[in-house]
């Protein structure tokens, strides 16, 4: 069932429309995240469909009604935000904060029941913020403020939780903490989640949809299968120096310029570090031979001047075999990145007995200068 909907939205400032023809339909339950590069419009998007601005054009629902109709005590009890703005109360505790949470529920005066102490002590518990209750929110780090916000969106009981970098602050533990949290509650609890991620590796594990935001149009819509391609990436983010491993959702740099004059055999992931210590050093190289299925293969496409490479399954061919001899000769030095002698063809085997026989073989345990 679809729970968040838009139809031909605009959004921008000043009744000036940056991004037009914005069609949404995300359903209970699921997580969607925006991603694009910096000041294309994603928080502006998340700021018109929880009602910090004005919509441009266009509507919004939100379970069946309409977002403008909405009385805020209403929405409040529907959707929780959490943006980016760094807000700064005066002498609040964490708990203070956390609290106000609570706030579409309680009376006039805004006294907290027996119960509403009970889900702020829950919400706190659930982000590893309990420690903090006490604490002023103005003396912690940044990286705890943004998970007492999470806390305070959490007891508030939303249907929906929309959040703008919530990971911005965060180190690498409590941004993995804080997308479990997220993935939890969203399948658990059925509660919708929308939020812009920076760091696309994560957009591509936790979400079910992507939004891809450049331009005065959405990009692209879809599941993270469909929409993290190394051709769609490069070109939402205009990348000309690097690239992005869909397979790994890793982001690799350039590939060293110049004519190889090393030749790394390696397999099974063996060659991944070899490689990325080459590229630091500038050190243009060959990779071989490679089998396509094999991990070393999915890094030195990225990585590799040139690779020797062999379909999936296959023996080594000729072909592959005579490539390799002759990048062995060309090159001044060869490094075994840990092959397995035991496991080696014959084809393979000759290969690493003609490096030895030239004396350029090296390994890569023997390099410490290149390889860490």
């Amino acid at each position: 069932m679809d729970y968040l909907v838009t139809n031909g939205l605009s959004v921008g400032y000043n009744g000036r429309a940056l991004i037009q023809e914005i069609d949404l339909d995300i359903k209970k339950g699921e997580i969607v995240t925006l991603i694009g590069p910096n000041g294309s419009g994603k928080s502006t998007i998340l700021k018109s469909i929880t009602r910090q601005l004005q919509l441009i054009a266009g509507t919004v629902v939100i379970d069946g009604n309409s977002l403008t109709s909405l009385p805020y005590r209403e929405l409040a009890t529907k959707m929780a935000v959490v943006l980016t703005e760094r807000i700064k109360p005066e002498l609040m505790t964490c708990r203070d904060i956390v609290s106000t949470g609570r706030y579409p529920y309680t009376g006039r005066l805004g006294i907290l029941s027996e119960e509403d102490e009970q889900k702020v002590s829950e919400a706190m518990e659930t982000v590893h913020t309990l420690e903090l209750e006490h604490r002023d929110f103005g003396a912690i780090s940044d990286g705890q403020r943004q998970r007492v916000l999470l806390a305070r969106a959490i007891c508030q009981e939303p249907e929906i939780i929309v959040l703008d970098e919530p990971t911005s602050f965060l180190d690498i533990r409590h941004k993995l903490e804080l997308l479990e949290i997220l993935r939890s509650m969203a399948k658990a609890r059925d509660i919708t989640v929308v939020m812009s991620l920076h760091e696309i590796d994560l957009a591509q594990k936790i979400s079910d949809r992507v939004l891809c935001v450049k331009g005065t149009r959405i990009a692209r819509f879809g599941p993270p299968y469909e929409v993290f391609d190394e051709d769609t990436v490069r070109e939402l983010y205009e990348i000309d120096r690097g690239s992005y491993d869909p397979l790994f959702g890793s982001v690799e740099l350039p590939r060293p310029a110049g004519e190889p004059e090393t030749f790394v055999l390696s397999s099974c992931g063996s060659g991944v570090n070899v490689y990325r210590a080459l590229q630091k050093a500038g050190i243009p190289f060959i990779a071989g031979v490679l089998w396509k299925n094999d991990a070393d293969y999915f890094v030195a496409r990225h990585l590799a001047s040139r690779i020797i490479a062999e379909e999936p399954f296959r023996p080594l061919s000729p072909r592959a075999r005579a490539e390799a001899l002759a990048a062995v000769g060309s090159c001044a030095a060869v490094i075994d990145a840990g092959l397995d002698p035991g496991a080696l063809d014959a084809g393979l085997l000759e290969i690493v007995k003609e490096a030895e026989r030239l004396g350029r073989l090296r390994h890569a345990d023997q390099l410490p200068g290149i390889v860490k």
